[in-house]
Formats: structure tokens, C-alpha cells, sequence
């Protein structure tokens, strides 16, 4: 009988529970699987492994996906300027999709019967693991120990101990994903409607007071520079993380509708990413026409949204991302934002694509593109069928 079952694995609280409940009360064999979208250093993925081990799973494979989870999915949250609610950057959304989709690549590979997942069931993830699970790899079983047993963190905390794990309850009491993308930051203040996350909190502490000024390069949409210093887009990312997040940029608290239908609360800090979706929209503006910009908004809203919601293998996603696509021929250039502790500020745009920049939309009290009569004949154009329908509509009103 085939007990391979492959377990998604972080190294956290809630997958080390499920390498041991597993191995010794389900008696498979496990497999854990570890998907690095740019949330581990190589040193960090050597202690997953051997406590991968410790754990009891027959075997460990790390997967080294950031560059692909950049193509596939951040390229075009980029495109969209997609923030959830206008707030938040869909870091860990994003980041459950590619591993999901990798996690079941990897259980059709090597002939697994089962795949697990850490997720509770009160949360997102569960529905995304699940869905695409069900998509990609029908024919496998879908083993959820935590939510199957409800449990707390205490009670795992209580369980792993008594297997002689121990798992320190104060690092424990913050559940903490780190990304390429972002971090999100999830604690007992985040589970009611008021509390604010303590300074503690954060994972990354602030160290920076004094303003610094970036310069991000766009090419076609895409982030290819940094203060003249062209890298891979994920570079770039990687980099402005590095010099923006200790300012405490990009620190929010994410109110939000669950896939469930209840509302949640999650803390994360993303100074990159809003840093980034802010300067791409700014040349967008100076680049794009207002349909563009009025159609990019509305269709990047549903893509944000689709994809939140788990369902980025709809064919439909494809289509907008050829959509997104199509409107960054023009955007590129150079965005100038300027740091300080706990906001940014952008200063302008330098393209050679620069609407605003050409003669001929020269803006001001002047302009010799047209003349006065022609705006005054524009505007009775303009303005004519409306004027038409207000004639018939309000005739008669006056004099009531």
C-alpha cells in the first residue's frame, strides 16, 4: 500500500505538529516539501531541513522558486498596482498560489497517494491549498490535521512537547510568513477589531531616521534598476526591501474579506512592494492614456481579487494578464521617491514616453496647440446631447 503523503513544510509551528501527528499516529511516510519564494536564506533552508528530519519525514526537498513566482504571478500585481482594499499587496495570497501549484506538481512526480497541508479552518489558505489541489491533482487525498482536529497553537504547543518537541511559546505566539512579496504578521492582536500589533511585533525593526532618496527604473512595466544599478527585477525587489523596510515603511494592518465570508485582520509589513506599485503608477499616469488607466483599474481589481480568492488557473487570469501586458509597451523610465520613517513621498517621473512632456500638451495658462474659439466650440459639442436632454427634462421647471 502506498503511504507517501508530501507535506507542506515550513518549519513552523503548524507543519512541525503535522510532520509528527503524520509519521506517528498516521503512521505514513513523509515527504516535506519546502517552496522558497524569497522568504528563506540559504542558512535558514539547512535548519528547515534538519529539523525537517528531527521530525521524523523520510525525506526533504527544498524548491527553489522565486524567479518563477515573480514571472508567473508579482510581474503582473505590478502591472495591476494591485492592493487589496487600496492597502495591502496581497503578499501572502500570492505566495500560497505558486506553492500550492508547486506542491502539487511535486506529489504527481514522485507518485504521492496524499498531500497535507498546516492550514486551520478558519482561515484563507485552506481554500487555496485545497482548490488547487483538487484542480491539478484530483485523484490525491487532501489530509488537513489541524483543522480536522481543531486545534489551537496551545494545544500543539502541548502536543509536540509531550513527543518531546519543544517549540518556545513566546516566538510561537506571532505566526509570521515572510516572502519576496512581503511579511504578514498574525498574533492575538490581530484577532479582534482594535488591537495594534506592539513594536516587538514586527520583524523588522526601525533603524532609519534620515531621508533617502531611490531611484527605480521601469522597462515595459517592469522594475530593472535601482539608483542606476540595472539588476533582475527580483533584484530590485530584494534591494528596495533591503533599503526601505528600516524606515518601518509599509507597515499596515490588512482588514479583508476571507474566501469563508468572514472578515480577518492581518499585520504585515511590505515596504518594496508599495513602494514599487505606487512609483509604477506614477509613470503610468504621465505614460497612459485615461482609458488605459480606467480600464487597467477596473480589470487589475477582478485579477487582484480572483487571485486572493485562490483562483489563478482560471483560464480568465490568462487573458487579463495578456490584457495587463499589453498596456506596458510605453511604461518605462525612471520613478524618484524619497524614504522616511514610516512613509515615502514621490517626487516625479523622468520617460521618454512623458505625455505631460511633450510640446503639445504643454499645460498651463497659454497653449498654443488651439486657439480660445476652439475651445469654446469644443465644449458646446461637448456638452450638446446633455444639454439637449436638460432642455426636455427640466422644461417648465422654473416656473413652478
Amino acid at each position: 500500500m502506498n503511504k507517501k503523503v508530501v507535506l507542506a513544510f515550513s518549519g513552523g509551528l503548524d507543519t512541525s505538529f503535522c510532520a509528527v501527528y503524520l509519521t506517528q499516529e498516521l503512521g505514513l511516510e513523509v515527504h516535506s516539501v519546502v517552496v522558497n519564494t524569497g522568504g528563506f536564506s540559504a542558512e535558514e533552508l539547512i535548519e528547515i531541513e534538519a529539523k525537517a528530519f528531527a521530525l521524523g519525514v523520510t525525506s526533504h526537498t527544498a524548491l527553489q522558486l522565486t524567479e518563477t513566482y515573480y514571472q508567473d504571478t508579482l510581474k503582473y500585481l505590478i502591472f495591476g498596482n494591485v492592493l487589496k482594499n487600496n492597502t495591502y499587496p496581497l503578499s501572502v495570497s500570492a505566495e500560497r498560489i505558486c506553492q500550492a501549484t508547486a506542491i502539487a506538481q511535486y506529489t504527481e512526480k514522485i507518485g504521492a497517494t496524499a498531500v497535507a497541508h498546516g492550514s486551520t479552518g478558519a482561515g484563507n489558505d485552506q481554500v487555496r491549498f485545497d482548490l488547487i489541489f483538487n484542480i491539478l491533482i484530483p485523484h490525491v487525498k487532501i489530509i488537513t490535521p489541524i483543522r480536522d482536529l481543531k486545534l489551537s497553537r496551545e494545544a500543539e504547543i502541548t502536543y509536540l512537547a509531550e513527543k518531546a518537541v519543544f517549540i518556545n511559546p513566546e516566538k510561537a505566539a506571532y505566526s509570521i510568513n515572510k516572502g519576496l512579496w512581503g511579511t504578514s504578521v498574525g498574533g492575538v492582536e490581530t484577532l479582534t477589531s482594535k488591537g495594534y500589533l506592539p513594536e516587538t511585533a514586527w520583524p523588522t525593526p526601525i533603524s532609519k531616521t534620515n531621508p533617502e532618496t531611490v531611484v527605480i527604473g521601469f522597462e515595459k512595466g517592469e522594475p530593472i534598476s535601482l539608483n542606476g544599478h540595472v539588476m533582475s527585477p527580483v533584484a530590485v525587489i530584494q534591494q528596495l526591501q533591503l533599503v526601505a523596510q528600516p524606515f518601518g515603511i509599509g507597515r499596515d494592518i490588512h482588514v479583508g474579506d476571507t474566501i469563508i465570508g468572514i472578515k480577518g485582520r492581518v499585520g504585515f509589513e511590505a515596504a518594496a512592494p508599495l513602494i514599487l506599485i505606487k512609483a509604477h503608477h506614477a509613470l503610468e499616469k504621465h505614460t497612459l492614456t485615461k482609458w488605459q488607466l480606467s480600464w487597467k483599474e477596473q480589470l487589475a481589481v477582478f485579477y487582484g481579487n480572483n487571485l486572493h480568492d485562490g483562483q489563478f488557473h482560471d483560464p480568465v487570469m490568462r487573458n487579463l494578464e495578456a490584457f495587463l501586458s499589453s498596456t506596458q509597451s510605453a511604461v518605462s523610465g525612471e520613478v524618484f521617491v524619497e524614504l522616511h520613517p514610516h512613509r515615502f513621498v514621490i517626487h516625479g517621473i523622468e520617460s521618454p514616453f512623458d505625455m505631460m512632456a511633450a510640446q503639445q500638451a504643454t499645460y498651463g495658462e497659454m497653449n498654443e496647440g488651439w486657439t480660445g474659439d476652439d475651445v469654446k466650440g469644443f465644449s458646446k459639442i461637448l456638452g450638446n446631447q446633455i444639454k439637449t436632454w436638460y432642455l426636455l427634462n427640466h422644461k417648465g421647471q422654473n416656473n413652478e
